[in-house]
């Protein structure tokens, strides 16, 4: 199941990715608009629009999160590698994001310190 909706995502985050997707899009809302006039601009016909974009969002934010993750996933395994391959580098970095709110922190104001007093070299360009 996991990998099917992985399979399913991708391709679904591609395609609506797409110039295509939006240019489909753009068409619907003008055919939506266009059939106003025929149907008085009813609240039915504003339902309709209204429901369709509704449930399209819905669904969107599952892709996107799941896209996000991926992305997420990946860039952070690309990162403990090139800790594990740097020696001068702490492995406590490895997995940082399973690190709680305050061991954050600490690092953070670790790294601001080192900022502060300049031992962090400038690039030129």
């Amino acid at each position: 199941m996991k990998e099917l909706f992985h399979r399913i995502a991708h391709r679904a985050s591609n395609f609506f990715g797409s110039a295509w997707a939006f240019s489909v899009a753009v068409v619907v809302i003008l055919l939506w608009f266009t059939t106003g006039p025929i149907f008085n601009f009813s609240n039915t016909w504003q339902l309709f629009i209204n429901t369709f974009t509704t449930i399209m969002t819905f669904l969107m934010v599952f892709l996107i999160q799941n896209t996000q993750n991926r992305d997420a996933k990946a860039t952070h395994l690309k990162l403990d590698e090139l800790i594990k391959a740097l020696r001068s580098a702490r492995d406590k970095f490895i997995d940082l994001e399973d690190m709680s709110d305050e061991e954050l922190d600490k690092l953070e104001l670790e790294f601001k310190k080192v900022r502060e007093k300049g031992w962090v070299k400038k690039v030129s360009k």
